[in-house]
């Protein structure tokens, strides 16, 4: 059942316009060389004279083209009102179409000399200026213009191939009819595509389409049921207020309002009154102007403006003469009848696509984006209804048109009423009391606090304001950076009045805040404020903040050291840049006036033009503020202060002006995705309050109009083409612009740029870089989407299929629940719905293990205690696990390990670690995403390694070391040593634990936990070289850092800061011996080390704060701990293989658990895998790792080794065989060949007899001199006796 609602629910606001009823005056001289009435314009020439025109007038024209015709021809449209390139939905769009028939060219010159009369004529002529500027005016001078190309001057009947298109199609027979069905494929007439598409997204509130062939006014339905050729009146519903639209052209018409056009083929045709129903005349199937009036919201007629179609040039100026007062009469109709909007009267939002109903006219209209509504209607009195599914029908009655000057009863924006000089108290209050009374679009929050405590107050202004709706762009403005400088804080103070006052009423602010997202602070520097005084007219009393530091010299610089401490409202302002992906921003300053643009410094340190890559979009978003308010515009700022300076335009460049090192907007440009600009608002910084309202006056205008810039360039979303998710942190890159931005956690980004054509880059981690052409137009934001295929993957972005992994049903599920908590917001609303109470306070020793038993006794399904070991002073050192089977190894889930008081001085971590496994026991089984997050993974969390220094250490004592060693002395993080080589005395029993708990396998990641800095090492401790797994480990670092909200900033007051808050442990302090090296040298498993702050010991009050700081980011672990690779390696009958080692990109290697399974996190991209078994053959894959995305699963199944000596054992035994048979065959030669010199040698010794004795004699003469050498060779001694080497010393 309907709510009862009441007649609030539709605000219906009624205009009453009539036509004018006296003609102006015109001078209709055309300025030399803009048009020529001797010559028709072909193709080339009417595009070069529509771009020289809108170059020309700028400010009031934007040309475009809405779709080619068949042969390539742009269908150029020229734009004409105030403000071109901005969409005001308070104003109703108007079109003219000419030369749809290509060989009726009158329209064709006729509109370009209606656009050259309405630009040259814009600010000398009344009439003109008004109706440009109450007008979105359209103007397409050719539908057809293949058609024309192929006409022929003075062919008065036309001919066939100029009438239609390239593909002998008639455009108006080629449109939806309602009588009969229309198929004309989008190939065949591109012309009649187009424009539908441009009718549809317009909302045209009326039209005329101009033709040639007679002289006559032409109006709907231009066919009827039965197709009778001539002859049959078809009545539209709106009849009378056609045929009251067609006599206003016709009568303004010397030759039309008489009703003959006395044509040389037809001389007695004639017209009543000059006009016609459609279908009477001729029955005309197909044709546009029906389609307007059924399907677009928009009334048109059908003008005949001539009976020769192509009549001699020598006649355009005559044409021009009769038609050009019509034409002008004709545009004013569209302000008659009844305007409004309609409203949802809770909130005030501007609702689209109801409809208007007018009593007694079946012919509804329906609402635009932003609830507007144009309903032309003739005098009369008439009963209008809004109706809306959902809501009650509202009906206005006796609403009364009449005649006479228009009549507007939709109110004028409400102004600001408050102009007054806020202190801190008036401007909080001013601020709460907007957020409650305005709680649908406004939501205040504070983004830090100054140094004397004052709240950095940012109200969000949207329809969403809370969050980051994808695809909206988030702008921001900032004042009172220079506490004395005061205009930009009240003038922001009146806007957030003037926004909140104004939705749901007027339609450009309510515009505005329904697309986009606008964060406002008012005051950066309050402490400064305070001190400063009214009247200050160049003064520096104020400007500082209250540690005497100038907070636009505080920021980070590309050119200059800045060795200022960082101060808290620069820390506050830079975390808020980085959370928030905005677009476009403007810091408020004064003492000059002048919009003033990047670079503010250059690295020469003068007074030059430091140009950005993006010079010419800050030059366009500079402007656009700039010519809003006329006397910034003229350049001339501060005449009485400074009489020679001047700026052009009303802008400048930064340096060029003077060098500001340490300045916001140029940090914002070069650390974050947002271009911002400074704007002075006036020569004197703290102006008396009497002179408030006159700012308001002069840059009301500039501020709306600044926001609106946050509209154009390009948009859109990069995704994964598979999988459609978006994907955060890829980057747009525009060829020839060294500037790149990043995509948004959901994928989503948006990139300035001017008008114009450009090459857009979108590449990603893991992914194939895609590169789409993108044209840019003037008065909007250009949409292109980018769906990236992942590194090796298959036409349709898949990677190439293996075996399917032996998987839970619920993996997707896991999966897609992974990606919603890598996205940033969905980390973050899981750190809103779990907030927890508690008094933090620190534990001693005997409380910790208390606390760890507690969560024993009350959690016993999700908690195991275990004790690893003693201290030298023989207090217990324990770990405690989480999970949803505790007692059980589970090697398929991730296990991760986190540490803390290996220091007993820095018992901070040891508190968050204590808080950590609270909040996780507390909300398992309440909130789903903790609880799946427990049952898919192994927590296990050892809070206290060093127990005895932790009871030596002392709070409030940042520096100190007592405490930091255990009993003995020792620091335990220079006592991980795992070759027994390098351990000079044996491990301290503390150290002996843990490395217990480290050489446990299956471990997936560690997180140790520090103080004395702020920031996120990796390994390694040790000075070496290379980090083989630098990569991953940097990666997981970073991934602490970027969600922890001051880490990634870096804290000036802390050593060691790092690059965005990482570094490389060695670069902080090299020793040897520590835990993370041991970890990943000997437990294969990676570990990095959070600092969480600069002081080693804080005060208790402070836990509260460190645990809202690194909740997020502890978080952030338990999901990366479920990214990167995992597996499991088998057998080819199934069984799994333990102890197979898992070598990733050649050298970091993991070992397979129980079940097979390893997990191994790697840096997002692309990645080589080698499985190593002993049997086995080694196996190859290569896999892609997302940032965003749940572990890339693998199934390893490994052959046997076959091998001997690396050779196949078939070949082996082939040719052991063969070396076989050969030794034999080998044998059996040699036994033959002895046998034969065995009988040889017997008949030679029976020779040898005769001399027996001679030989002998010889023989034995050889052979005892051979003995004796032998001898003599074989048993010497070359080492000197004891005795000889006595007497030789004696010697």
């Amino acid at each position: 059942m309907e709510p009862h609602i009441h007649v609030s629910l539709f605000c219906l606001f009624i205009g009453v316009v009539s036509p004018r009823t006296a003609e102006a005056s015109v001078d209709t001289r055309i300025k030399p060389g803009v048009n020529n009435y001797s010559k028709y314009y072909n193709y080339s020439e009417l595009t070069g004279l529509l771009q020289t025109m809108v170059n020309t007038y700028p400010h009031i024209s934007n040309l475009s083209s809405v779709g080619r015709s068949v042969q390539g021809r742009e269908l150029w449209v020229m734009r004409i009102t105030k403000d071109p390139n901005t969409d005001d939905p308070g104003k109703p769009r108007f079109k003219y179409v000419g030369n749809m028939h290509g060989d009726e060219t009158i329209s064709r010159q006729v509109l370009v000399y209606l656009v050259d009369y309405l630009l040259t004529k814009y600010g000398e002529d009344q009439r003109v200026t008004e109706l440009v500027n109450t007008t979105d005016i359209y103007i397409m001078p050719s539908m057809n213009p293949d058609g024309f190309e192929k006409s022929v001057e003075g062919e008065c009947d036309g001919t066939d191939e100029g009438r239609v298109n390239a593909r002998k199609i008639d455009l108006n027979r080629s449109f939806p009819d309602q009588f009969e069905e229309t198929v004309v494929t989008k190939e065949d007439a591109p012309e009649v595509w187009s424009i539908i598409q441009w009718i549809l997204a317009k909302r045209f509130v009326l039209s005329a389409n101009l033709h040639g062939g007679t002289v006559v006014a032409s109006y709907p339905f231009d066919d009827s049921a039965n197709h009778q050729i001539e002859g049959s009146y078809s009545r539209s519903d709106d009849d009378l207020l056609f045929r009251y639209l067609a006599r206003v052209y016709a009568k303004n018409h010397p030759v039309m309002r008489t009703g003959h056009p006395n044509c040389p083929d037809n001389p007695d045709e004639s017209f009543e009154e000059g006009i016609t129903n459609g279908a009477r005349w001729y029955d005309v199937p197909g044709g546009m102007q029906d389609f307007n009036y059924l399907h677009g919201n928009c009334l048109e007629i059908t003008v005949e403006l001539s009976c020769c179609k192509y009549p001699p040039a020598s006649e355009l100026r005559s044409e021009w003469d009769m038609n050009r007062e019509s034409l002008m009469a004709y545009m004013e109709m569209v302000h008659i009848g009844l305007r409004g909007y309609v409203t949802e009267a809770n909130n005030g939002s501007g609702l689209p696509d109801v409809r208007i109903v007018v009593a007694g006219i079946n012919h509804n209209l329906t609402t635009g984006q932003h609830g507007e509504y144009y309903r032309l209607l003739i005098p009369g009195q008439y009963n209008i209804s809004a109706i809306a599914p959902g809501y009650t029908t509202q009906t206005v009655h006796n609403v009364l048109v009449t005649k006479g000057k228009a009549t507007d009863t939709v109110s004028p924006p409400l102004m600001p009423q408050d102009f007054r000089h806020h202190n801190y108290a008036d401007m909080e209050l001013f601020l709460r009391r907007h957020s409650v009374e305005f709680p649908a679009i406004a939501h205040l929050s504070s983004v830090g606090r100054s140094v004397q405590g004052h709240e950095l107050y940012v109200m969000v202004i949207s329809d969403n304001p809370t969050v980051h709706e994808h695809g909206e762009p988030e702008f921001k403005y900032v004042g009172n950076m220079h506490g004395n400088e005061v205009v930009g804080r009240e003038l922001l103070l009146n806007l957030i009045e003037y926004l909140c006052r104004n939705y749901g009423n007027d339609p450009e602010v309510t515009q505005l805040v329904n697309s986009t997202r606008i964060h406002i602070m008012p005051s950066m520097n309050p402490d400064g404020y305070e001190v400063a005084r009214e009247g200050d007219k160049q003064g520096y009393l104020g400007r500082n903040n209250s540690n005497n530091f100038d907070l636009n010299r505080n920021f980070p610089d590309q050119f200059v050291n800045i060795t200022e401490p960082r101060q808290p409202e620069t820390e506050a302002v830079m975390s808020w840049l980085e959370s928030v992906p905005f677009v476009l921003s403007a810091n408020l300053h004064g003492g000059s006036l002048v919009v003033n643009y990047p670079y503010d410094d250059d690295r020469e340190g003068v007074s030059q033009y430091s140009k950005c890559p993006d010079d010419e979009v800050f030059h366009q978003v500079s402007r656009a503020y700039a010519q809003e308010n006329a006397l910034m515009h003229k350049g001339h700022p501060c005449e009485m202060l400074y009489p020679e300076e001047y700026f052009g335009e009303g802008i400048t460049n930064g340096a060029n002006w003077y060098n500001v090192p340490g300045g916001m907007q140029d940090w914002n440009y070069l650390n974050t995705n947002c271009f911002e600009v400074t704007i002075e608002l006036g020569c004197v910084k703290f102006p008396w309050e009497k002179d408030l309202p006159k700012y308001w006056d002069q840059n009301q205008r500039s501020m709306l109009q600044f926001i609106h810039q946050v509209h154009r360039g390009v948009k859109g979303t990069v995704s994964d083409i598979h999988t459609g998710s978006g994907i955060p942190d890829a980057t747009i890159c525009v060829e020839g612009i060294d500037h790149n931005v990043t995509t948004a956690q959901t994928g989503d980004y948006w990139r300035l740029l001017v008008p114009g054509t450009f090459n857009l880059i979108a590449s990603a981690r893991g992914y194939e870089p895609m590169k789409i052409y993108a044209t840019i137009p003037k008065d909007r934001v250009e949409v292109v989407d980018f769906k990236l295929s992942r590194v090796g993957a298959g036409p349709e972005g898949r990677l190439p299929a293996g075996p399917p992994p032996t998987q839970d049903p619920s993996v997707e599920e896991f999966q897609n629940f992974i990606h919603y908590l890598s996205q940033g917001e969905g980390l973050e609303e899981l750190v809103r719905s779990t907030a927890t109470e508690n008094r933090y306070r620190y534990r001693s020793e005997r409380e910790i293990a208390e606390s760890l038993r507690g969560l024993l006794l009350n959690f016993p399904k999700i908690t195991s205690l275990r004790s690893l070991g003693q201290s030298v002073d023989f207090r217990t050192i324990r770990a405690l696990e989480i999970s949803n089977q505790p007692d059980e190894a589970e090697p398929s889930e991730p296990k991760i390990r986190f540490v803390a008081g290996i220091h007993g001085n820095a018992p901070v971590g040891t508190e968050l670690l204590l808080e950590f496994a609270t909040f996780l026991c507390m909300n398992y089984g309440k909130n789903p995403a903790i609880t799946r997050l427990i049952n898919s993974t192994r927590i296990v969390i050892l809070p206290l390694i060093n127990p005895d220094g932790r009871q030596l250490a002392e709070e409030k004592q940042c520096t100190s070391t007592r405490g930091m060693a255990n009993a003995r002395g020792k620091d335990l993080d220079t006592d991980f040593f795992g070759n027994a080589s390098q351990r000079v005395v044996e491990a301290q029993p503390e150290t002996r634990a843990v490395m217990k708990l480290i050489l446990e396998r299956g471990q997936t990641l560690s997180v140790s936990l520090d103080g004395g800095a702020l920031l996120a090492t990796y390994p390694y401790d040790k000075p070496v070289q290379t980090v083989e797994k630098e990569g991953t480990l940097k990666y997981l670092a970073n991934v602490y850092a970027r969600n922890h909200p001051r880490m990634h900033l870096g804290d000036p007051r802390c050593p060691s800061t790092g690059q965005g808050g990482v570094l490389r442990a060695a670069e902080r302090q090299s020793h040897m011996g520590s835990m993370k090296d041991f970890s990943v040298d000997f437990g294969h498993c990676p570990e990095i080390t959070v600092y969480t702050g600069c002081c080693m010991f804080p005060p208790a009050e402070q836990l509260s704060t460190l645990w809202a700081e690194n909740k997020k980011a502890l978080l952030s672990m338990l999901v990366e701990a479920h990214k990167g690779v995992r597996g499991v390696v088998r057998d080819r009958s199934g069984k799994p293989i333990v102890g197979a080692m898992i070598v990733m990109n050649g050298g970091v290697r993991v070992y397979t658990a129980a079940g097979g399974f390893f997990h191994a996190l790697l840096v997002p991209g692309s990645h080589d895998i080698e499985a190593i078994a002993d049997g086995y053959q080694h196996q190859r894959q290569k896999v892609v790792v997302s940032s965003h995305e749940a572990a890339s699963v693998v199934i390893i199944s490994l052959n046997m080794d076959n091998r001997i000596f690396g050779l196949p054992r078939e070949f082996v035994v082939a040719a052991a065989a063969a070396s076989m048979t050969a030794l034999v065959l080998t044998a059996c030669i040699i036994w033959c060949v002895c046998s034969a010199k065995s009988n040889q040698q017997k008949d030679g010794f029976h020779r040898l007899r005769q001399h027996r004795d001679d030989y002998e004699d010889e023989i034995r003469l050889t052979s005892m001199g051979s003995k004796k050498a032998l001898l003599g060779h074989e048993f010497q001694d070359e080492s000197e006796s004891d005795e000889e080497t006595l007497y030789a010393n004696k010697l």
